[in-house]
């Protein structure tokens, strides 16, 4: 019965997708808070992410141990994999020390164009024209968010321009990150992926503490509050890395960005309930479009129209590895 809902109408897929999009979402707000709260304490931004790296190892890696098999996916894919993820959440950690949550925002547009682009060029992916437009509607819907935000009390930074450019770059590398997660997790094991980027992202970072942070590290003045905002930062990723992969599986990259751009909204909620701030009637407004905007590109997504071809000339395409239809795919286990 359960089976039949699911797979008949679609509906029940778009709802796992939009509620698991949705999780993922409210989660990337925490992270969003506790990191610029880390920020404004430590400038540390490798540091931040590495026990997140540290924790996807020493869990998945354990499990991947256990299995005894061989890797579905070269290791130097993962190797770039991991250091364009490490430079991501670098490039997005700094940018708190120089803008507000509201510029940061914009990270989730830029990384809709990039995701767009890049699953166009290296994957083949087809869109159509519904799409673009379920897409324009959520980018639309984000910045009324990004005003409502702003009346809130939002912008404003030591150099918002750098911080700008920083999460504009750090945007670009998530885009890259998303592919190539999403072209590993359509036809290889979950497991793997994340437990590969942990391993690469702890041994990336590693290294480039040791050069760039370990003397801001030694003069830390550690309290109570600190620790508990770096345990909040750490339990989010982790479920949010642990997450991604899964969403990607069952709605590709472009959706899962698309689905990000509601943790401005979760944002504000936080501000609400926390910080106890209002905000203007723009917010609900922006939710809708958002909302209306997921709807219609996740229901076209499941249209004949949006196939996906082998790109020719792409780097990724190889013998061993060749690319996966987004649609109608298959697990393989």
């Amino acid at each position: 019965m359960r089976s039949s809902w699911i797979n008949g109408s679609g509906m029940g897929r778009t709802l796992i997708q939009l509620g698991l999009g949705q999780l993922v979402s409210l989660d990337l707000a925490i992270i969003g808070f506790t990191s610029s709260s880390i920020a404004i304490q430590v400038d540390a931004p490798l540091a931040t992410s590495f026990s997140t790296y540290l924790a996807l190892t020493l869990v998945y890696g354990t499990i991947l141990l256990y299995r005894r098999k061989k890797l579905l996916v070269s290791w130097y894919w993962y190797v770039l994999l991991g250091f364009i993820d490490v430079h991501g959440n670098y490039l997005v950690n700094k940018a708190f020390q120089f803008t507000s949550i509201t510029s940061v925002a914009i990270l989730d547009c830029f990384t809709i164009a990039w995701a767009i682009l890049l699953t166009w060029i290296l994957l083949g992916t087809k869109y159509s024209g519904r799409q673009f437009f379920g897409a324009a509607i959520c980018v639309g819907g984000l910045g009324l968010v990004l005003l409502s935000d702003a009346g809130v009390g939002g912008g404003g930074g030591s150099n918002p321009l750098l911080g700008d450019f920083l999460v504009i770059a750090g945007s670009f590398c998530f885009a890259m990150s998303n592919v190539g997660e999403e072209f590993c997790v359509k036809r290889k094991d979950l497991i793997e992926v994340i437990a590969m980027i942990g391993v690469f992202g702890m041994l990336v970072s590693a290294c480039e503490i040791v050069v760039l942070e370990k003397k801001t590290l030694e003069s830390v003045k550690w309290s109570t509050e600190l620790l508990l905002t770096y345990a909040g930062y750490e339990v989010s990723s982790f479920l949010f890395y642990t997450l991604v992969p899964y969403v990607l599986k069952m709605s590709g990259s472009t959706l899962f960005n698309l689905s990000l751009l509601t943790s401005d909204m979760w944002a504000v909620v936080i501000r609400i309930f926390i910080y106890k701030q209002k905000v203007d009637g723009l917010y609900y407004l922006a939710f809708f479009l958002v909302v209306v905007g997921l709807i219609i590109y996740s229901k076209t997504e499941e249209s004949p129209d949006n196939t996906t071809t082998i790109h020719e000339n792409s780097s990724l395409t190889t013998p061993d590895y060749c690319l996966i239809e987004e649609e109608n795919f298959s697990p393989e286990n």
